[in-house]
């Protein structure tokens, strides 16, 4: 059965990504006690096979600290026997902690990663609160935490006295042999006891993982409104969406239009520019009743094709920024211009027309309206 949320609903959705980082951020990650044991108990019976490596040499160390060469040594040969007892502390601390050490974090990493989480370290009063431990001890995962104790209990003295009963008769002879006999003999009794011991360990750890990835899993599970509710988060609405997603086909569909406008350059009148960002192209015949027509007009890569094309049909290609930037924003192709920018583009194609008749004529100042007067991202002047 899924898990409930506090809202009652069912937690029956995989966990998005974004709900997996946030649980790590928290400290919360997949982790298993058992296996902890079970490694390290192993790197020790590791560790323990090669004692007799170092036991010789480790033994005659020991025995010099009890060694006085000379009497002129008694007054400083406290505190230097003191320095050699700390040193072969360390070094054995060393040769057992390292391997534990190392032991513990590839355990982890194996298990569920290594994670650093300041927000773990942090008080939080629910950890407190006797209720909520009371609800805890008494929860199915209380119920499951004593399920495990209890055959781990079971499981270890069963095994250590079913060992030592059949390994007794051997280990009653003991007093009657020598130490060197005795030694043997638990030389190979107990790495046979811990083998026993760390298999059902390794039971015990087996078992605790895949309950406790179960328990992971369930915990990071989501319920349909939190998944929606992440995803109106992440992906904005699903009307912020819808709108975003028609102003980019109207985005496209007016870059296509511009595209195919192009063809219409030949026959321009004129094309006013920025002088590269923006290019309109105007048709006006002269006598003709109404106003220039636009042909085609676009911004960037489009903008120099219409410029490249006009040069290529020889025609005039004339700077005005704020007129190009006015005529873009205001017109579409196949419409006539905006009333409002008659007058600057009749300044401006008289220019054209007298200097294409080869006219020496200085280039005239074409005022834009304030409220014309864009940038170039569209939006007006101040």
């Amino acid at each position: 059965m899924a898990e409930e949320s506090q809202d009652g609903q069912e937690k029956t959705e995989d966990p998005s990504q974004r709900k997996i980082d946030k649980s790590k951020e928290d400290g919360q990650i997949l982790q298993s006690k058992e296996m902890f044991v079970f490694t390290s108990v192993a790197m020790g019976m590791l560790i323990f096979l090669f004692i007799p490596e170092f036991a010789v040499p480790g033994m005659k160390e020991w025995g010099k600290l009890f060694q006085v060469e000379s009497k002129e040594q008694l007054s400083s040969l406290a505190l230097t026997r003191l320095y050699q007892v700390f040193q072969i502390i360390i070094i054995i601390a060393l040769f057992i902690g390292i391997p534990l050490m190392i032991v513990s974090l590839l355990t982890q990493l194996a298990v569920g990663g290594i994670n650093f989480a300041p927000k773990a370290a942090a008080f939080k009063g629910s950890k407190i609160n006797p209720i909520k431990g009371f609800k805890r001890i008494f929860s199915v995962k209380g119920l499951v935490e004593l399920g495990k104790s209890v055959l781990k209990v079971v499981l270890l003295v069963g095994l250590a006295a079913l060992i030592i009963y059949l390994m007794l008769p051997q280990l009653l002879q003991i007093s009657h042999g020598s130490l060197k006999s005795a030694l043997e003999v638990m030389y190979y009794a107990f790495p046979f006891l811990i083998g026993a011991l760390l298999t059902a360990l390794a039971i015990i750890a087996a078992i605790d993982y895949f309950w406790q990835r179960h328990v992971h899993v369930q915990q990071l599970k989501m319920t349909k409104q939190e998944l929606k509710d992440e995803n109106k988060q992440t992906e904005g609405s699903p009307e912020v969406k819808a709108k975003i997603r028609r102003m980019q086909m109207e985005k496209s569909r007016e870059s296509g239009k511009q595209r195919e406008a192009l063809d219409n350059v030949s026959s321009a009148t004129a094309v006013i520019t920025n002088p590269t960002h923006f290019a309109v192209a105007l048709k006006y015949n002269p006598g003709e009743v109404g106003a220039p027509t636009i042909l085609a007009m676009g911004q960037g890569i489009i903008a120099q094709q219409i410029i490249e094309r006009a040069n290529e049909h020889k025609v005039t290609v004339f700077r005005s920024p704020l007129l190009a930037r006015a005529l873009y924003f205001t017109g579409e192709i196949g419409q006539e211009i905006s009333d409002r920018l008659y007058n600057a583009v009749a300044v401006a194609l008289a220019y054209i027309y007298r200097i294409d008749q080869g006219e020496p004529v200085e280039e005239p100042d074409i005022n834009i309206p304030d409220e014309l007067t864009f940038d170039e991202f569209g939006n007006v002047k101040s």
